[in-house]
């Protein structure tokens, strides 16, 4: 009997099971044998639940899968070529970390993407669990090339030509979707969930297609309630799974309009788009359990899961509030960030990077010429499609505004990170491109269609577009849909980059054992989280965010976050031979009430005076955010100055370098020693020591630590063996390094070891070359 034909109770009996004894599994804490059922009840038995029982009917050949396999083959070969083996700069991190941990990313959470990620963080497919995330990541980018020859290929079909073509036209459309930059870049770290959205974008496309080759085939509702399980099930993974609601029901609209009159058919797909969302169900559950990533934290449970705090209105407005993202305070669509034109100019900008990322600005002309040339090109393929097939334009055409125009629209971005315009504006923090990844994918379908177009117009032109010699002499045309390969190539490709995970080693390995390490937000927060719960060094430091700080949910993560144990062995060898006491208590020691009820700003309208355990300094408020009637100290100041008088000296308090002149900022200048990539709080520098030399316009340095850190630093040689540093906005990590070596070299020159200073600032050198900062460095 094979599977096809068993009974329909079966597969929805498997389904049913799986999720069922999954969510089982979580309630008493699991996260091993939850996600995998998990997993197997959502991705594999509900699709196949509804699809039993049935044959594809419609269509006189059927779809080339094999062929198709074979272009997604080759993509994912191409994405381990260029594999990351590690992690990456923004929110790679923190999704890897929330994956292996099983806990919560930043709002909405993303929850099927937690899932998936849990459970190939678990499988034995790479050496690391960074790199099996990563797999996730490049396996979902091949399977939507994959898809999209198969739509490539459909188009081609229908204009009758021979097989092929419709496989030439199904190739290119593979390789020009698979190679835009930011495609592929995404696709060979796993940032965050885009490409597993990309491959639920491809797959419900073809449903949709399928669908409308038999509208009244024995399938054809059961492929109408799928489509609708899996926009819930995208959306568990990101809102944009919900992307191509509207092309699915255009194409219904112009197919079999009277299909949206049948009541029983539209509840069953509203159902089947709850069930798809119920992945959301799992964070309360995991909320409650505290996992080391616990952000938002959608739980009115404090302390453990109970059933009475779980299905109560506090659990509720706790998972509304981050369902609906109310932690970023994103203006209505009706407030624009920036003009609509500006706003498509940043799109434009992105598209421009697909076809050769030029981060330096070093070809204008020719990353100009190759955009124009991709978009004509789809223009062209878009024109063959509509005339070609008209009921697959009439659901691909709407998808592929939905995923520019309208999408460009609603998510209301101010300008871009690296987009022309006056410095005065408000810009971005980063780029984001990889927003737009999906219509940069899709876009190798009317791309590829409008190549194989162009190629046999060419051909027509020089003596018929079936002549081997008019092919022959127009077929360097096709060279186009080789340019992204070979162009972004070096840009994209992450294979020997280890930037990152070195910067969150030494960054940690700066802090003193069980002390407290201030950060300013994503690139020197989210690495250390990586380096911490996944590889697990260095977990005995606490890491205080002040951009999470002014939340909630953070403070409470402090006061439980457990006392680990510091590995020596795995630690600086500076730190060796000395006994460092173990804390007894957290380094804020509140009640959760009590952390609850700082308030989220204090005005300070004249100097203030802070004094604890002998430090006694005067906060400024001219030096702090104004408002009308003087500065502002955040619920992060009010924190931090609370671990200071809650437990330092005992434990050591660093600020990171990367947080700038926080510490000026709280009156702490002349208690902060620069020793490494961080700075340490002291209640008066050992000015007898020659080790500790003021820098002019920075402040005390410890030199014989900051050597001894600096002589173990990994990060250095990673900058300078990675040779470039693409993303611009995230480059201030790297001049954390640039900076300290800079300080440590001119003292350690001002003291007459001429030696050891030019090491230092040979390396310094050969980063900033490296990292291609600016002339002057």
């Amino acid at each position: 009997m094979s599977v096809r034909s068993l009974p329909t109770w079966v597969p929805w009996s498997v389904a049913g099971l799986s999720i069922l004894l999954g969510f089982a599994d979580l309630t008493r804490g699991g996260i091993t044998i939850a996600p995998i059922l998990l997993t197997l009840g959502y991705c594999v038995a509900v699709p196949w639940a509804l699809l039993s029982g049935t044959r594809a009917t419609g269509g006189d050949e059927p779809p080339p899968y094999r062929a198709a396999m074979v272009a997604a083959l080759a993509v994912f070969v191409l994405y381990l070529l260029t594999l990351s083996p590690s992690t990456a700069m923004w929110d790679a991190s923190e999704y890897i970390a929330a994956a292996y941990t099983m806990g919560l990313p930043h709002p909405p959470g993303n929850p099927l993407f937690v899932i998936l990620g849990r459970v190939f963080s678990i499988l034995p497919i790479a050496p690391n669990v960074a790199m099996r995330i990563n797999l996730l990541a490049a396996l979902s980018s091949a399977v939507a090339a994959g898809t999209w020859f198969l739509l490539a290929e459909r188009v081609v079909h229908r204009a009758g030509l021979a097989r092929a073509w419709r496989y030439l036209a199904g190739g290119l459309a593979a390789l020009i979707g698979a190679t835009a930059f930011t495609v592929w870049t995404q696709s060979v770290v796993n940032e965050k969930v885009y490409t597993v959205a990309l491959a639920g974008i491809a797959i419900i496309s073809w449903l949709a297609l399928r669908w409308s080759d038999a509208p009244d085939g024995r399938r054809a509702d059961r492929l109408l309630v799928l489509i609708a399980f899996l926009l819930g099930l995208g959306y568990a993974n990101h809102m944009a799974g919900m992307l191509p609601l509207p092309a699915v029901g255009i194409l219904v609209l112009a197919v079999r309009p009277r299909t949206l009159l049948r009541w029983r058919l539209l509840l069953a797909a509203v159902a089947a788009l709850l069930l798809g969302m119920t992945p959301y169900a799992t964070q309360p559950i995991r909320a409650a359990y505290n996992p080391p990533i616990n952000e938002g934290e959608p739980t009115a449970c404090r302390e453990g899961l109970q059933l009475g705090c779980t299905f109560s209105r506090g659990t509720y407005e706790a998972f509304k509030y981050n369902f609906n993202r109310e932690q970023y305070g994103k203006p209505g669509l009706s407030e624009r960030q920036a003009p609509f034109q500006a706003q498509v100019g940043m799109w434009w900008l992105y598209f421009r990077w697909q076809w050769l990322r030029d981060a330096h600005n070093e070809h204008p002309g020719l990353q100009g010429a190759l955009a124009v040339a991709f978009f004509l090109l789809a223009g062209v393929g878009a024109w063959v499609h509509r005339r070609r097939d008209r009921t697959g334009f009439a659901y691909f055409a709407p998808l592929m505004v939905s995923m520019t125009l309208v999408l460009i629209y609603y998510l209301n971005f101010r300008y871009g990170a690296s987009q022309a315009g006056a410095a005065d504006v408000p810009r971005e923090v980063r780029d984001r491109d990889y927003f737009y990844l999906w219509s940069f994918s899709a876009w190798g379908v009317w791309a590829g269609i409008g190549l194989v177009w162009t190629w046999r117009s060419i051909a027509q032109l020089l003596g018929g577009s079936e002549r081997p010699r008019a092919l022959a002499l127009a077929s360097p045309v096709l060279a186009l849909a080789l340019v992204p390969l070979v162009a972004n190539w070096a840009p994209a490709s992450r294979r020997h980059d280890l930037t990152t995970v070195s910067l969150a080693r030494d960054l940690l390995n700066s802090v003193e054992p069980y002390g407290v390490l201030v950060t300013a937000g994503d690139n020197d927060t989210f690495p250390l989280w990586y380096v911490q719960e996944v590889e697990g060094i260095r977990k005995d430091v606490t890491v205080a965010v002040l951009s999470l700080m002014n939340t909630d949910w953070f403070a409470r993560g402090i006061i439980r976050r457990p006392i680990h144990a510091y590995d020596a062995a795995r630690g600086p060898a500076v730190y060796r031979g000395r006994d460092w006491p173990v804390p007894t208590r957290p380094p804020l020691q509140l009640t959760l009430e009590q952390a609850d009820s700082v308030p989220q700003v204090m005005l300070v309208a004249e100097p203030l005076g802070f004094r604890a355990n002998g430090l006694d300094v005067s906060i400024d408020p001219g030096a702090l955010p104004q408002v009308q009637g003087g500065g502002l100290l955040e619920r992060a100041d009010l924190l931090l100055l609370r671990m200071i008088a809650d437990s330092w000296p005992e434990r050591p308090i660093y600020i990171s370098r990367t947080a700038g002149s926080y510490g000026q900022q709280l009156g702490l200048a002349e208690h902060l020693v620069s020793q490494g990539l961080a700075r340490k709080l002291v209640l008066t520098p050992d000015t007898a020591s020659a080790d500790m030399i003021m820098v002019q316009g920075s402040g005390w340095f410890d030199v014989a630590r900051s050597m001894a850190l600096w002589d173990e630093f990994a990060g250095p040689e990673a900058i300078i063996r990675n040779g470039d540093w693409i993303d611009r906005p995230s480059l201030n990590s790297a001049y954390a390094y640039v900076f300290a070596g800079y300080e440590l070299s001119e003292v350690l020159r001002f003291r007459g070891d001429s030696a050891a200073a030019a090491a230092v600032r040979g390396t310094v050198r050969e980063m900033a070359r490296a990292a291609r900062m600016p002339g002057e460095f």
